[in-house]
């Protein structure tokens, strides 16, 4: 799909597996079909001989979405030099408020708590929470009051941590989302790979081949 094209139709045929499902589950991955390999490296900041994997996301979208079951399943099984980051995308400026909202729950130590109730709030209850007043009113019904996520949401922080959020989105060159960047030198998405499952296998194919080259 084009970058930045955000209709459903496109992420459907990119994330859901109907344009790749000629795709070997087995299969060694190919650089220039299942991932691509970035011109420049992107630094990491998981710490000497980790290896990071960054999930780029956004909470409105249905890929994402279905995708954090599985996904949060994966992480539990990670060998120990790997380090995972989640990173909220910007690609228009109304996705500002989700990526910010994400940053406070980090933030505030509340990432378990609330990142799966929001992509439940938006995805099943259909709640439209895309600014800083709906975001706030939801979460003050959620456990963080209202004034502390504004405060936080507002802070010098959380504006910086998105702000690079962005610079990383770009330096992966994310095509769409939900996506997967790898030891600062891969990426990959359902788009490429067919499937996000198989995009997983890829990851661990790459994981394996940037222990061996660190």
């Amino acid at each position: 799909m084009k970058r930045r094209d955000f209709s459903l139709a496109a992420w459907a045929a990119a994330t859901s597996g109907l344009t790749g499902l000629a795709h070997a589950q087995g299969k060694k991955p190919e650089e220039g079909t299942d991932f691509l390999a970035l011109d420049k490296r992107v630094p990491s900041e998981a710490g000497e001989g980790k290896i990071e994997v960054i999930e780029f996301f956004w909470y409105s979208c249905p890929h994402c979405n279905a995708f954090e079951p599985r996904f949060a399943a994966w992480l539990k099984a990670l060998p120990k030099d790997v380090v995972v980051k989640r990173v909220p995308v910007r690609f228009r400026d109304d996705f500002e408020a989700q990526q910010r909202a994400y940053y406070v729950f980090e933030t505030l130590n509340m990432v378990d708590a609330m990142h799966g109730k929001l992509f439940h709030a938006i995805h099943t209850e259909r709640q439209t929470l895309n600014t800083l007043a709906t975001l706030s009113a939801w979460t003050d019904k959620n456990g963080i009051p209202a004034a502390k996520f504004t405060e936080t949401f507002n802070s010098f922080g959380v504006a910086t941590k998105a702000r690079r959020a962005t610079q990383l989105q770009e330096a992966f060159k994310v095509q769409g989302v939900p996506a997967l960047g790898i030891a600062g030198r891969f990426y990959t998405d359902g788009g490429l790979t067919g499937t996000m499952e198989r995009a997983l296998q890829v990851t661990e194919s790459l994981i394996a081949q940037a222990r061996t080259s660190r």
